[in-house]
């Protein structure tokens, strides 16, 4: 079959990124013995200076996904006045529609890029997530059911942008200690782009007008698509036919996604005793009951290979499920604790949130040693523990504490969850997976991460608007709560990756 050439008039001399299994799944090393790994294909053939820039776009797909999520967490409540909407329910949509679209249409976007070219659909996604972050500016004249719309669409662009870059560097680097640094710089981008959202959202928000970041980040994108078009070696693809995609898998799979996390998200606005909130909860679950027997018994090329997915695999997906769906609870109470309760700016409270990105700098340069000197599975361990203790911290503060004491602490620990989790649960998916599923591999961590938050938002939003009125009003109550609950999620993530560290001694 023809393949596209690895040069092209005006193009730089790079290796393209070949889809050629180079080893059966038997073949592939372990999670424990991914460190050790003959420096399988470190050698990419680009000079030292495009493999930095190289890096540099690759891991602003995860940095300008978290800068899109933190642009309506920092000014929510200017936004809010702007729509004349102040009910917690109906704010929490904001970032919950992103994360919600994000988590879901990541499952296609990864099996699109292994058909038609991961560098095509990384390009696609900036071009994509430019376009909708003009809509969400422009909704400012219409109002905030477009705006919310225009969320959910942008959280499409970041849907092809993740797992399409890490699909990138699966292929380019192979299993070795190379990429395990990557992946850490990759999800070190995470609480950098966060902060970087977060405070530029807020300046437009108090010093300018707000559609102005979502005007900005539009522009960033269009400048992304050329330095990736530049930088980024081109996929070797092969002619594949449409008919080989999993139709009835991606319908069942989004539609039961969507319509779940739907219904969790619209009960915190109008609560459970509305009819259809809870049918489409069951609508939903009977969708992901069909999505599942679909891919083990009828598909022939399987959204998610379920048949094929290890034990080390599911393990990692349940640490990440949980351990995320602690943390977007933790970054939207935390936020709503800083601004509503204790009265500062949007300012103000991106200043005390800055430490995120020196924090998650120094976790990933960390974490990037760990991966490449003990088991991945005892760096997912301190992850959870991290979880646990910073959530804890939050949950158990003071309103009146100074703000050195534990929300400062608690700020400072949360990064290194994130960037101890992202990247090890990543590794283990990567080196599980063959080479030309790779897509599916990142994609798989990047939905239960996203989805998760959305999810977890959705849920803590229900219990929020529960406690509050049976506390008498007392908003602090149910963020505690709400708190409350994510720390139970991080026992289970906490317990599952104490299993997986003793089942993996064992091996």
């Amino acid at each position: 079959m023809a393949s596209i050439p690895e040069k092209e008039s005006g193009s730089l001399d790079a290796p393209s990124l070949k889809s050629t299994d180079t080893a059966s799944p038997a073949e592939k090393p372990s999670e424990g013995q991914a460190h050790d790994a003959a420096a399988e294909n470190q050698d990419t053939g680009l000079s030292p200076a495009r493999e930095v820039l190289f890096i540099f776009v690759i891991c602003m797909a995860q940095f300008l996904s978290l800068a899109g999520l933190a642009q309506t967490i920092a000014p929510l409540g200017i936004i809010g006045r702007s729509f004349d909407v102040t009910e917690e329910g109906e704010l929490s949509w904001y970032p919950a529609a992103f994360s919600l679209t994000l988590g879901t249409f990541i499952l296609p976007a990864g099996r699109l890029g292994d058909m038609y070219g991961h560098r095509n659909l990384y390009m696609i996604g900036f071009a994509w997530y430019a376009v909708w972050s003009m809509v969400a500016g422009v909704a400012v004249y219409s109002g905030d059911v477009l705006f919310s719309v225009a969320r959910g669409f942008q959280g499409i662009g970041c849907s092809l942008l993740v797992p399409n870059a890490l699909a990138i560097v699966g292929r380019l680097y192979g299993a070795s200690p190379k990429k395990n640094m990557v992946f850490a710089l990759f999800g070190a981008a995470a609480p950098t782009g966060w902060v970087a959202g977060a405070v530029f959202s807020a300046i437009f928000a108090q010093l300018a007008w707000w559609p102005w970041a979502f005007f900005t980040l539009a522009i960033v994108c269009v400048v992304m698509i050329f330095a990736a078009l530049i930088v980024i070696p081109k996929d070797e693809t092969h002619p594949v036919s449409l008919s080989e995609f999993d139709f009835l898998g991606c319908f069942t799979g989004v539609a039961g996604l969507i319509l779940f996390n739907f219904a969790w998200n619209q009960a915190a606005v109008v609560g459970w005793a509305t009819v259809y909130t809870y049918v489409l909860l069951i609508v939903g679950i009977l969708f992901l009951a069909a999505f599942v027997v679909v891919e083990t018994r009828y598909s022939k090329n399987p959204l998610v290979p379920l048949n094929g997915l290890k034990g080390e695999a599911a393990l990692a997906l349940g640490v990440i499920a949980a351990g995320w769906g602690s943390f977007g609870i933790w970054v939207y109470y935390l936020w709503r604790l800083i601004e509503v309760v204790r009265g500062y700016s949007a300012l103000a409270a991106c200043a005390q949130n800055s430490p995120v990105a020196i924090s998650g700098l120094l976790a990933a340069v960390a974490t990037g040693f760990l991966l490449s000197h003990t088991k991945v599975s005892y760096v997912l361990l301190l992850a959870t523990i991290f979880f646990l203790v910073g959530q804890i911290l939050i949950a158990t503060a003071p309103v009146g504490q100074i703000y050195w004491a534990q929300t400062f602490v608690s700020i400072v620990i949360m990064p290194w969850g994130m960037d101890m989790s992202f990247p090890s649960g990543t590794i283990i998916l990567s080196n599980n997976t063959p080479r030309h599923d790779q897509g599916i591999a990142s994609s798989l961590i990047n939905t239960t991460v996203n989805y998760s938050i959305s999810l977890s938002l959705g849920i803590a939003g229900t219990i929020v608007r529960n406690v509050t009125p049976a506390n008498g009003g007392d908003i602090i109550s149910g963020y505690r709560a709400a708190w409350y609950f994510a720390i139970g999620l991080d026992v289970i993530a906490l317990l599952i990756a104490l299993y997986f560290v003793f089942k993996t001694r064992k091996s």
